[in-house]
């Protein structure tokens, strides 16, 4: 049914599980003696599946937070606005916050984002993004993790959706042109 509307797949499920538990080997080297708090921060809805994958490839206590957070709507390409939808349940100042994203697509959202949590005055913010875009950005986003680098395609699966609809495939895929057109 929903594989029906997937052109191409790009990454399998095997190939995002091993490409989750290389990012989370490298993240729990980095942070293996840092003695602070370390927040994980997942930007919802996109990046649910991804972030549940890699804390728990995190061999490091860990604190749960969420934040949902959109420049794009229903639509296809982003608005230029961000908006705060939830905003995160804990205090970070002088803590470890690790962003994660599902994707990094035109960087208006993380850019924004990135300048919000600074203003918050945790310890040190790294963010990590299951896929970049470059090809559409905006406006430049560090990503420290950077899972894969992908072309511009319409992409859904593994949390990424198209009107809220793709988000539980389990692999990511290229969606059929004449499914948004």
């Amino acid at each position: 049914m929903m594989n029906d509307d997937i052109e191409k797949v790009v990454y399998s499920e095997e190939t995002l599980q091993a490409k989750i538990a290389e990012l989370g080997r490298q993240i729990t080297e980095d942070y293996k003696d840092v003695k602070e708090e370390i927040f994980c921060v997942g930007i919802l809805k996109g990046a649910v599946m991804f972030y549940t994958d890699l804390v728990r490839q995190i061999d490091l206590p860990v604190h749960f937070d969420f934040m949902i957070a959109s420049s794009y709507g229903n639509g296809t390409s982003t608005s230029g606005t961000v908006k705060i939808l939830k905003d995160l349940d804990y205090d970070v100042e002088g803590k470890h916050l690790i962003i994660i994203e599902d994707i990094i697509d035109s960087g208006t959202t993380m850019n924004y984002l990135m300048k919000y949590f600074k203003e918050r005055k945790p310890k040190s913010v790294k963010l990590c993004s299951l896929l970049s875009k470059p090809s559409r950005r905006v406006v430049d986003v560090n990503i420290d993790y950077c899972g894969f680098e992908v072309p511009d395609e319409f992409l859904v699966g593994y949390g990424l959706d198209y009107a809220e609809v793709y988000r539980n495939l389990p692999y990511i895929g290229v969606l059929k042109p004449e499914i948004y057109a």
